[in-house]
């Protein structure tokens, strides 16, 4: 076994409110959730205010620039959807645009690097952000309430700035190299050459107005209007593809979630484009390999999970032909609103700051999508003109039982996203552990990659028995390199109130819920 020396372990709050819940990376943004919950918006429309302040709080992970998905649960209707929203290429992108330069180390997506690092920084990297129609569509279908109004809090958060945490500097230091590549980028996150630090002014020009605009305009003027023709100028300028017409094609994908049926509940996430297929997977080899848990995990209970995220692993990985993601920039939130209506989203840039630049009017953060797709020809994952974004790893997930939302979890972290959100849920599934519990247990990571990698706190025990059939890293849950994840979730509680956590290793995330003399209102069904 192999071990690294830096060890620690912290505690986190589980939040209760009888009246819904939203957990998130950054507590501003839960609180933002919150808030549309205690104006009498629903579940859906705290998650999108949630993910919409995440961008003015938390610009390296996600923002209106990135896509994802999302999981809802309709209470009344008895039923979930799925939203996908993921980027797609520009309809003139062409593979020889990205000729492969085997001189440079692959991409955080496992695919050869490009001549200039063109499919992973900069403009040539970006795909048509989906988020905006997204959130809106997620509003019109789903939601309570109005784009502009969800928007009040993200906006307030982009004009007012917030005070930069020691993580944040830290996120913008482990970064510099390419942020001090682009002149906008370095003025806001590098001033004076240096990272923006601890309780100074976090604050990106340009942001605020745009989700004026944006709230002003709808969706629509960012794909069809003035908005998203000073978007895709400013792209243009900067080498990109991307045109209006391409803005102006981009559709949501609203669609019956695909189904994991684990120890009588049922798991909804957005199916074989996420990490939803794997994590189908994992739960099958466990509930077969393990048909009678006991009271408590043990030795063999974890290698059975070792076992299950191996195989789960090695057919995705046989399937796409991917390597390791070994980056990641993604934000992932929850919320439950007292009618029982539960909302799982994930969104991301792709990598820590997307493309790495600023947009200098629009003051835009853009995705860095070109790099899940492989430059090189005849693969499920090749780029085409057009083409959408096929392989995910992020599995927002809802849990089901008896026709009760009882969990909406997900994570961040690249391929340690579906080991954390799987052995979650089957710990709280397979052992009784609530939301709380099973946060704060500590995890292993296997993604058929030649050894794996398990938290100190399991044991000296449970450690040997692993390491009897494996080659084992045996690593702390530090702040940084996330090496579990970083997991947020709601959950019902046994007294009938609503729960919420983040990942207890990360500093700034937390859980919120509205001021108790309000409630939710109805969720929306199909139109």
């Amino acid at each position: 076994m192999t071990t690294t020396a830096d060890q620690w372990s912290t505690r986190k709050p589980f939040v209760t409110n009888p009246a819904g819940m939203v957990a998130a990376q950054h507590i501003a943004a839960a609180r933002a959730g919150a808030e549309l919950l205690g104006r009498g918006g629903n579940a859906v429309d705290a998650a999108v205010a949630a993910a919409l302040a995440l961008g003015a709080v938390e610009p390296w992970m996600c923002g209106i620039g990135g896509s994802g998905f999302m999981v809802i649960w309709l209470a009344r209707e008895g039923r979930a959807v799925a939203l996908d929203f993921q980027g797609v290429l520009a309809a003139g992108v062409a593979p020889g645009d990205y000729p492969v330069d085997p001189a440079l180390p692959v991409t955080s997506m496992g695919f050869p690097a490009v001549r200039g690092f063109a499919n992973t920084q900069g403009a040539t990297a970006v795909t048509v952000p989906g988020a905006v129609a997204g959130f809106d569509h997620a509003l019109a279908r789903y939601g309570s309430r109005s784009l502009g109004e969800v928007l009040q809090p993200a906006i307030r958060l982009a004009d007012e700035g917030i005070p930069a945490s020691w993580f944040c500097t830290l996120m913008i230091a482990s970064e510099m190299a390419i942020l001090r590549r682009d002149p906008v980028a370095a003025s806001v996150f590098l001033p004076e050459g240096v990272p923006l630090q601890p309780g100074a002014q976090l604050r990106i020009p340009g942001l605020a107005g745009t989700l004026r605009r944006l709230a002003e305009k709808g969706a629509e003027g960012f794909y069809r209007g003035d908005l998203g023709c000073d978007i895709a100028a400013e792209l243009q300028a900067l080498g990109s593809r991307i045109g209006m017409d391409d803005l102006a094609r981009y559709e949501v994908l609203d669609h019956p979630p695909m189904e994991a049926h684990h120890r009588g509940t049922t798991l909804f996430t957005p199916g074989e484009q996420s990490g939803g297929l794997r994590q189908r997977d994992f739960l099958a080899h466990a509930g077969r390999a393990m048909p009678a848990p006991g009271p408590r995990p043990d030795a063999a209970s974890w290698l059975v999970y070792a076992d299950a995220l191996e195989a789960a692993w090695r057919a995705h990985r046989q399937r796409n032909g991917t390597l390791s993601e070994v980056g990641c920039s993604t934000s992932s939130l929850s919320a439950a609103d007292a009618e029982g209506n539960m909302v799982a989203l994930t969104y991301t840039l792709l990598d820590h700051f997307g493309a790495g630049i600023v947009l200098p009017r629009t003051g835009l953060l853009l995705n860095n999508g070109v790099s899940y797709f492989d430059p090189r020809p005849g693969r499920r994952t090749s780029m085409l003109g057009g083409k959408r974004i096929n392989s995910s790893n992020m599995v927002p997930t809802v849990g089901v039982h008896d026709g009760v939302a009882e969990f909406a979890i997900g994570a961040s972290g690249g391929d340690l996203i579906m080991p954390c959100v799987a052995q979650i849920a089957a710990l709280m599934l397979d052992f009784g552990m609530t939301l709380e519990e099973a946060i704060h247990l500590p995890r292993l990571d296997a993604s058929h990659r030649g050894s794996l990698r398990a938290d100190p706190r399991l044991g000296p025990a449970v450690l040997d028995w692993l390491a009897a059939t494996y080659t084992v890293e045996v690593s702390g849950n530090v702040v940084m390199p996330k090496l579990y994840a970083c997991p947020s979730g709601v959950s019902r509680t046994a007294d009938g109130r609503f729960g919420g956590i983040n990942d207890p290793a990360l500093p700034d995330g937390g859980a919120a819920g509205p001021e108790p003399q309000s409630a939710p209102t109805g969720v929306k069904g199909a139109q």
